[in-house]
């Protein structure tokens, strides 16, 4: 009842007077009014923002370690990272293939000395469907969801377009398991 009465009041209040009501802070029970003549503090800025907030400092280990590559000639400290590599058994990191890419016009010099050395020594290939029997049509389209991980639509529209690249940058053996199983479907794949 007493939330009726107080709406029919503030219904029946000019809009100046409804403002004032809503400006009150007497039911903030922390509210501390501000001093009228006091300055406004100043905010200081940090010199830089860092939001993991503050580090914990290097122990000493790392302070000499990080003096004694900084002491190192040029040369040498190119030779750290393939050492660290090495000694941390880190996977060597495989050149990206400019395939489909669109390049530019000053990115295709640069494509076509890569090319040169993708055919030296290729690592990534990919499996191209070439045809299929019309009776195993369903098996085909089924291996095909199967390593693609597409729908049932998009497998027999894929399928359905031979010859159509089925999966890109799969290594030699993945290529090749991937040609035995369309084989035993019932349909020719090769490698590219």
């Amino acid at each position: 009842m007493k939330l009726i009465a107080f709406a029919r009041s503030i219904r029946s209040c000019p809009l100046h007077e409804l403002i004032g009501l809503l400006q009150v802070r007497t039911f903030q029970h922390d509210f501390v009014p501000r001093d009228s003549k006091a300055k406004p503090q100043k905010y200081k800025y940090p010199a830089f923002y860092d939001p993991y907030g503050p580090k914990t400092p290097a122990s000493d280990k790392v302070v000499q370690l990080a003096e004694c590559i900084a002491s190192l000639t040029p040369d040498e400290r190119k030779q750290i990272g393939p050492t660290l590599a090495e000694r941390l058994k880190h996977p060597k990191l495989q050149p990206l293939s400019t395939e489909g890419m669109d390049l530019g016009s000053a990115g295709r010099a640069a494509a076509g000395s890569t090319k040169v050395e993708e055919k030296k020594e290729k690592t990534v290939f990919d499996v191209k469907l070439e045809k299929f029997d019309a009776a195993t049509k369903v098996k085909v389209i089924k291996e095909v969801r199967a390593f693609t991980n597409l729908g049932l639509k998009e497998a027999k529209e894929l399928v359905e377009k031979v010859p159509a690249v089925l999966k890109q940058g799969v290594t030699k053996e993945e290529a090749n398991n991937i040609i035995e199983k369309i084989k035993a479907a019932g349909g020719v794949a090769v490698m590219e």
